[in-house]
């Protein structure tokens, strides 16, 4: 049967606010509010994108701090209250920078896996040419897909854009009076406090691990109690969360234990390893195994989630090109709320930002090369942002496959440049630059969409809107990129060990000055080197440059040379996608940003265009997506589950419990309310108290969640800070254990572990307490305070201060009488090479700390928990405010 083609005026949509309605709209302190908002919420949607690969909606949250916030000003300050128009607008400039951060997090750390640094011109340049790219390629369709095909829930050939219409509830309830802008705030306090209480002060742990001894040494269940993921796994639901962490138990309780199984009969590395897997710990394995697995998941559930929508696609593209076409589909301005921007100026503005791409790019590749990667960029991002445009409207925001269209994207753009013969580094980064503004163009477009949708039901006037989100477009991606640089820099790890930098090799001078990337660090200057590059192993027909045999076989980086010896001093591990677990000072270090969708755009591009790829890994991770797809599961948020640790799938997954929880008790409350037995009307009101949850409190105070725990990250990340403050205020959870026998540390932690467990506690508790014991007084830097210093010794600290040592005391001594701490002996001992001498044993009566307890960290997150579910049961805020919000919503 074929359906007509709905629109506005055939559906009866009525707007909240008339035609003739006369307010303020477009406002100076709208629009700033907005895009300050977009700055708050673009750092917290990096953050996430980084750690977990996923962010969600901005527009609902913005929505409600601007109501509130306003609303308290005006109260406050005597001054009017804002109009519901302003408020559109403040959400419309504030949501661009949640899809600005997603489509940068994505896509631009990948340049540390092609072997070049981030640099921050590159970063900007994605960012604000894509972003309003995005915005402007979807104007002309928001008649064809927002107007033309609007209509109600279940109306055959609609598109509803759910965020953006639980987004214009909002707004109409703040208009009627209803505000629950105290959720968000009580939701970013809690969140925030408990951030910095785990992760800033460290008086609670992170993190839970508990081994699965009956599967084997490598199977361990863990759990990271971070407030963010838990506002996440509520907002996306049991489903996806539930199919998120399916992946991560495969990943982590089946595929690893069974490489570990395999690898301890085999007595040979097998590759990409590069020593028996026996002799590997659990991130070793990860990384050169699951991790692989898990990147052929998610490429391959990306570009099946996109063929899925292949119909789509051809749709979006047939009422895209209808919706340029003059008459009602045109730019002929009628009404306010019909008023779209010129054009002139999209066209114009298109052009523009293509012809900026392009001048850009040329300075970095050849003009060939250039044209042709902005040429690419225009066929696939107009294609994907009308794409993306239509299928907010139908699956919404969280749903949209964006990263299935940058996978394409740039498989497509690889396969085409491996034709050409375009195989350099250079043209690896082009290709990455490519998909880089696609996704970010396309993602923009979806966000663009959901606003617009927001606007046209409360009766917004459409090109105050679009001016709104261009400003807080620009000024997300002004700062995006800072934001990047920041987080990579935070928790960089630069090491000496041999076992990391090859102190033996020399590179010549001419290899030397071909480098072009430079570093200072401790106060000297270095260049940069990373084999990932082909900047040394390409030959060069202009300089007459040909590669030695030995840079050939040189691998790694990226190494910082010594300008005097021309040798690799220093390994610089960054803080995003790095590896490294320890400090050289023993300190151990949790590598917080996985950035899983990152790692699959560097391994597609070297798979391709280098033909470096573990192919085997990478096609049983496909097959895996396949079968899921076959089973009629979505394996997009399964291969997420694979690839990302496990313990940011537990938070996840125990959040959407709350919400299926909140969602079941709600929908049997609604059915009981009704004074009748009728089976379907019980089903709907069971399936509208869902719809309603949408927007209930537990979903507002999830975002808070959500926008307290990543800013707070961010903050972390941003002052570095305080080393002393955290470990002083942390030590009240450390019990202590005196030895009563002199011993190594191994020894004497198996010995605390005993009298801590009993002596009816099995071998391998013991052993599993007694290596985390080690592990934290080693961090601790126990072996240090403990160094024997002999009277009369010079020492000198690292602040360049020298004293004599006046008797025979210990380095602890030493250091609080002059560091004002003795944990600081450490650092004292690194600064004095040669001097002093580890102990090999400890003497009797040596104090252990044990590790912290985690029942404290554990009750506090259930109460972050219970506090979720309390609110989203309606139990803590009046549940009021929802029947009002459904009541005014708009007519349809």
């Amino acid at each position: 049967m074929r359906y007509p083609l709905m629109s506005a005026e055939n559906s009866g949509h009525k707007p909240f606010l008339p035609d003739d309605a006369q307010m303020p709209e477009f406002t100076f302190q709208a629009v700033l509010t907005g895009t300050l908002l977009g700055l708050v919420f673009s750092a917290s949607s990096l953050y996430l994108v980084l750690k977990v690969g996923m962010t969600v909606s901005a527009s609902i949250p913005v929505a409600v701090l601007a109501i509130t916030l306003f609303r308290a000003f005006s109260k406050m300050f005597r001054l009017r209250q804002t109009t519901v128009l302003e408020n559109n607008i403040v959400q419309t400039a504030g949501s661009a920078g949640e899809s600005i951060a997603f489509g940068v997090g994505v896509t631009m750390p990948a340049l540390l896996l092609l072997g070049y640094s981030m640099d921050l011109p590159r970063v900007m340049v994605v960012s604000i040419l894509g972003g309003l790219l995005g915005i402007l390629a979807m104007i002309p369709l928001r008649r064809a897909f927002i107007v033309r095909l609007h209509g109600r829930p279940g109306q055959p050939g609609t598109l509803l854009y759910p965020e953006g219409t639980a987004c214009a509830q909002v707004l109409i309830s703040g208009e009627k009076g209803g505000s629950t802008g105290a959720t968000v705030f009580l939701g970013f306090g809690i969140a925030f406090a408990h951030k910095f209480v785990t992760e800033g002060m460290s008086m609670l742990v992170a993190a839970v691990k508990v081994p699965v001894t009956f599967i084997n040494k490598a199977a361990v269940f863990a759990g990271e109690m971070a407030s963010e993921l838990l506002g996440v796994g509520y907002i996306i639901g049991i489903r996806t969360s539930a199919i998120m962490m399916a992946g991560a138990i495969l990943g982590y309780m089946v595929i690893l234990p069974l490489i570990y199984f395999v690898g301890e009969f085999t007595p040979v590395a097998v590759p990409p390893g590069t020593k028996p897997i026996k002799e590997m710990g659990l991130g070793e394995i990860r990384n050169n195994y699951l991790l692989f697995i898990g990147a052929g998941c998610v490429a391959t559930a990306g570009i099946l989630s996109m063929l899925r929508t292949l119909p789509m696609i051809f749709r979006s593209i047939g009422s895209g090109l209808t919706s340029l076409k003059g008459g009602k589909g045109g730019f002929e301005v009628k009404k306010r709320t019909e008023d779209d921007m010129s054009m002139t100026v999209v066209l114009g503005g298109s052009f523009g930002l293509i012809v900026l791409l392009a001048l850009f790019l040329a300075s970095q590749v050849p003009l060939v090369s250039a044209v042709a990667g902005a040429v690419l960029v225009v066929l696939f991002g107009f294609l994907f942002v009308t794409v993306s445009s239509r299928l907010t409207g139908e699956i919404g925001s969280s749903s949209n496959p964006i990263s299935g269209m940058t996978v394409a994207t740039l498989m497509l753009t690889c396969l085409i440049f491996l034709a050409l013969g375009w195989t350099s580094s250079t043209e690896r980064v082009l290709a990455l630059s490519v998909a880089a503004v696609v996704c970010v163009a396309a993602s923009n477009g979806g966000t663009t969409a959901q606003s617009l949708k927001t606007g046209f039901l409360i009766g917004g006037t459409p090109k105050y809107a679009q001016y709104a989100i261009l400003i807080g477009a620009v000024v997300s991606a002004l700062v995006i990129g800072a934001t990047l640089l920041t987080f990579n820099r935070a928790g960089t790890i630069y090491t000496q060990k041999d076992e990391h930098v090859p102190k033996n090799f020399t590179f010549t001078q001419v290899e030397v000055d071909r480098l072009q990337e430079s570093e200072t660090f401790k106060g000297k200057d270095y260049k940069l080197y990373d084999s990932r590059n082909d900047i040394l192993t390409a030959p060069d027909g202009k300089t007459g440059y040909t590669p030695r045999k030995e840079i050939l076989d040189f691998k790694g980086g990226p190494f910082l040379i010594d300008l005097a010896t021309r040798k690799p001093e220093y390994l610089k591990d960054p803080a995003i996608m790095g590896k490294l677990t320890e400090t050289d000072e023993g300190e151990s270090v949790e590598r917080e940003f996985e950035a899983p969708k990152t790692q699959v755009m560097g391994i597609i591009i070297n798979g391709v265009l280098k033909r470096d790829l573990n192919w085997t890994m990478v096609a049983i991770g496909a097959m895996i997506a396949f079968m899921l797809e076959l089973c009629g599961v979505s394996a997009l948020a399964f291969a997420v589950g694979v690839y990302v640790p496990i313990q940011y799938s537990v938070p996840i997954f125990l959040g959407g419990i709350v919400r299926w929880g909140v969602d079941s008790w709600m929908a049997r409350k609604s059915a009981g309310e009704l004074k009748t037995d009728d089976p379907e009307a019980k089903a709907k009101a069971e399936v509208e108290a869902i719809r309603r949850s949408e927007t209930n409190p537990g979903v507002l105070l999830a975002s808070g969640y959500i926008a307290g725990g990543s800013i707070a990250g961010v903050l972390l990340a941003f002052f570095a800070f305080s080393d002393t403050l955290p470990r002083d205020i942390g030590q009240w959870q450390y019990a202590k254990v005196a030895v009563e026998k002199a011993g190594t540390l191994e020894e004497l932690s198996k010995e605390a572990a005993r009298k801590k467990l009993g002596e009816e506690a099995t071998t391998v508790k013991v052993e599993e307490l007694a290596k985390e014991i080690a592990g934290l007084n080693k961090a601790e830097g126990l072996l240090y305070q403990l160094v024997k210093v002999p009277a009369g010794t010079e020492l000198t600290t690292a602040g360049k201060k020298n004293f004599q040592a006046a008797k025979e005391t210990t380095l602890q001594e030493l250091a609080r009488e002059h560091l004002g701490r003795g944990y600081f002996a450490q650092a004292l001992f690194q600064s004095n090479p040669g001097k002093l001498k580890l102990p090999e044993s400890l003497p009797a009566g040596t104090e252990l700390k044990l590790p912290q307890e985690k029942w404290p960290a554990v009750a506090w997150f259930l109460g972050l928990i219970a506090i979720l579910g309390i609110t989203g049961a309606g139990w803590l805020f009046s549940t009021q405010e929802n029947s009002k919000q459904d009541n005014n919503q708009p007519t349809s």
